[in-house]
């Protein structure tokens, strides 16, 4: 079935649905699950593939949705799994579209352009209705970050939320940059969640685990469904920092990429993370840490072209509050 917008008081209580909303541009349909449980209570909107080369949160969704009962369930659950169909057929982060990155135009515009109408869809039809949100990301094809999730560190629903998620790794950003899908949330004052995961184009079992295991947990921990929630003793490593990989260090010459240092691996300023050198080995470019810190996102594909992120450097919370 396909809609233009989603109005949940037309679908039964205690059922799941499948449909697809319109996007209003270039034939794209995006589909949505809804399963509404079979009692009022909050309601959790989840989404992934945002990014078509992350597929680990897609999975995620058809194994959640599948495994619950909404006739055991309060409230309702609002899951797109597939939010960027081009990308997602293409492999590609960006749409081939209009090479666009949906996660850097919302809220979007119904008359700018395929990924500015599926944001502006996104937004106002499914992101809006949420009171509770969680995107679920990873590091694509091209790189490698922790299996974690990252909050907002002014929001303690947030906080709260990450604490029972049982990813190893928590980011807390105490600023989020403009044109996210958590953006969008953050300024309507939604709490809200994101992850991240090794990525590599594959789905790790661990990663899948602590993912569908997490948005469970998350769905305890708004008394959703029945059962207790992840420990906080799950978490091994607490990241703090923006966390806005356009703002890490970026490949400026095209090559091939050898890095000198591991994910998570603690670094000194100026210390070497490691280089691109040419077709005959010479090193092009070198790549140093920024700051004192933690490495949370390396560059894996071998070959590299400007622009793309090489490496991120945060600090832990450890580190912060000791600044």
């Amino acid at each position: 079935m396909l809609t233009s917008q989603i109005n949940r008081a037309d679908y039964s209580r205690g059922q799941k649905h499948h449909f697809n909303i319109d996007a209003g541009h270039s034939d794209i349909h995006i589909p949505v699950i809804l399963i509404r449980g079979a009692s009022d209570g909050p309601t959790l909107v989840v989404t992934a593939g945002v990014h078509g080369d992350e597929h680990e949160g897609v999975r995620t969704i058809f194994e959640v949705s599948e495994s619950l009962d909404p006739t055991d369930m309060r409230g309702d659950l609002i899951a797109v799994p597939i939010a960027n169909p081009p990308a997602f057929w293409a492999g590609t982060r960006s749409s081939p579209l209009d090479d666009a990155n949906l996660a850097r135009v919302f809220p979007g515009a119904p008359d700018q352009g395929p990924s500015e109408a599926i944001a502006h869809v996104l937004g106002q039809q499914i992101i809006a209705q949420a009171d509770f949100y969680i995107d679920l990301h990873s590091a694509g094809v091209t790189c490698l970050m922790p299996t974690m999730v990252g909050y907002s560190t002014d929001d303690p629903r947030g906080r709260a939320a990450a604490e029972c998620f049982g990813a190893p790794v928590t980011w807390s950003h105490p600023t989020i940059a403009p044109g996210r899908t958590i953006s969008f949330a953050h300024e309507r004052g939604i709490p809200w969640l994101y992850t991240e995961a090794r990525g590599a184009g594959r789905i790790h079992p661990d990663d899948l685990r602590v993912f569908t295991s997490g948005v469970t947990n998350l769905m305890k921990h708004l008394e959703m469904i029945a059962g207790k929630p992840a420990d906080p003793s799950t978490i091994k490593t607490r990241l703090y920092g923006d966390g806005n990989i356009d703002a890490g260090l970026l490949c400026q010459k095209e090559g091939f990429f050898i890095p000198d240092v591991e994910l998570l691996d603690t670094v000194a300023a100026e210390q070497k993370l490691g280089r691109t050198v040419d077709l005959h080995g010479q090193i092009v470019e070198a790549y140093n840490a920024p700051s004192d810190g933690i490495v949370a996102l390396v560059h894996q594909f071998p070959v590299v072209k400007p622009g793309d992120p090489m490496f991120v450097v945060t600090q832990t919370e450890s580190q912060e509050a000791r600044r």
